[in-house]
């Protein structure tokens, strides 16, 4: 059973994939690591975690007078909507913590299989933070979801 309110199963996948979490309970973190949960429309939008180095996830982190500078980065370049102009880094304090939502739209490279969609939400604290952190109301909301019609 997972651990949030299931949609409907006959509803669409546009329906279940905003039905979807945004925040998870953070396990006990490793050093150096990020904590990364993935759901896909091919397993109903369960999630699965891993562990991963946290150069690896796209989001550029820099320490610099006591906080964090954020600022996910976009891939790939040639998905829409395009982003001319995008919201500037987030600086955080400790104790403090941000949400950034990304949305995309993809096609196959010759046009012939239907849209495919992608959002990615970042949930970065900086400093010490409790299990249940990014369950509650962050400090800072971006959202940069645009039109993907």
């Amino acid at each position: 059973m997972p651990p949030w309110p299931r949609s409907d199963v006959t509803a669409g996948p546009a329906a279940r994939r905003n039905a979807a979490p945004v925040g998870f309970a953070l396990p006990q973190p490793e050093s150096a690591s990020a904590h990364v949960i993935r759901m896909h429309e091919r397993d109903g939008f369960e999630p699965y975690d891993a562990q991963e180095d946290r150069n690896e996830v796209d989001v550029q982190l820099r320490e610099a007078g006591g906080g964090l500078r954020v600022l996910p980065r976009v891939e790939p370049l040639f998905a829409l909507p395009p982003r001319p102009r995008r919201p500037p880094a987030v600086r955080l304090a400790p104790g403090q913590w941000v949400r950034w939502q990304l949305n995309y739209r993809f096609s196959s490279m010759a046009g012939m299989q239907d849209w495919s969609y992608w959002l990615d939400t970042f949930n970065i604290a900086y400093g010490p933070a409790d299990a249940d952190v990014f369950l509650s109301t962050p400090t800072v909301f971006v959202d940069e979801q645009g039109p993907l019609r």
